[in-house]
């Protein structure tokens, strides 16, 4: 579904990411992990078409995304940012229909009516009787759950996002990451998802992809990825790690910075 082989991407001076190559299969949620800087929110824009590699190639379905428009990308592919300020008095109908705009343009995109797609995404993520209320009004849970609900709406079969549980509290965190999980089964998304919260990632997702100063340093199913060379290489902490008694995911038990003088990231 999506290939990366051998990417690289910088700006001037600074080389973000250095010779990635990553395959992730349809249907499967992978979660990108590793210290501010690395690459991941980059992996992700790149992943989406918005950025386009310096060197190597990103392809969507074995099309070259370099080839295709914005727009065509995205109809095949959707991308949750971290945060976007609410418009003062936009309702969160008005809101979802902005994720039309890749299938039915400027014009078509602000019509009264909502579309089946649209109508579909409010009420996969609870939303629908929120309609007509002003999305500044709303909780940061609740506002992430319309914000989902807009990306939901491009239909397409991939879904990128980038640190969905961003200033939420433990609850909210979790009904967002449940309602991920369920979504992805229900459609049949394939979920590519930046995560600072390594139990959250090793809890919900098949795979995960840790990044460190631009490179794959890991790559593996949770119970394999997540030891505690893990999250001393890539994290920058000591700790342990244990197994939960009834899912039997990994469990992060971190204790102290690793002292090192040495800069983790370059």
């Amino acid at each position: 579904m999506i290939q990366l082989e051998e990417v690289r991407f910088g700006y001037p001076g600074h080389e973000v990411l250095r010779g990635v190559t990553l395959h992730v299969t349809e249907g499967e949620s992978v979660a990108l992990v590793g210290l501010n800087g690395c690459g991941k929110s980059t992996l992700l824009r790149l992943c989406a078409g918005l950025l386009r590699p310096s060197a190597g190639r990103v392809l969507l379905g074995g099309d070259d995304l370099t080839r295709l428009s914005r727009r065509a990308a995205a109809r095949r592919v959707a991308l949750l940012h971290q945060s976007a300020p609410a418009v003062p008095g936009m309702t969160v109908r008005q809101l979802v229909r902005q994720g039309r705009y890749a299938d039915r343009g400027p014009l078509g995109m602000l019509r009264d009516s909502d579309d089946p797609v649209c109508a579909r995404a409010m009420a996969d993520v609870g939303v629908t009787g929120w309609a007509d209320r002003p999305v500044d009004s709303l909780s940061g849970g609740e506002r992430q759950r319309v914000r989902l609900a807009m990306a939901l709406a491009q239909g397409t079969r991939v879904l990128l996002l980038d640190e969905p549980t961003t200033y939420l509290d433990l609850r909210h965190q979790l009904e967002v990451m449940g309602l991920v999980a369920r979504l992805r089964d229900e459609r049949g998304l394939t979920v590519v998802m930046v995560l600072h919260d390594l139990g959250h990632a090793a809890r919900f997702a098949d795979r995960i992809v840790a990044l460190r100063s631009g490179t794959v340093a890991a790559d593996g199913p949770p119970r394999e990825v997540v030891t505690p060379a893990l999250l001393a290489d890539v994290l920058g902490v000591v700790g342990r790690v244990g197994r939960d008694p009834e899912g039997g995911w990994p469990v992060c038990y971190p204790d102290h910075p690793v002292k090192d003088e040495t800069p983790l990231v370059k």
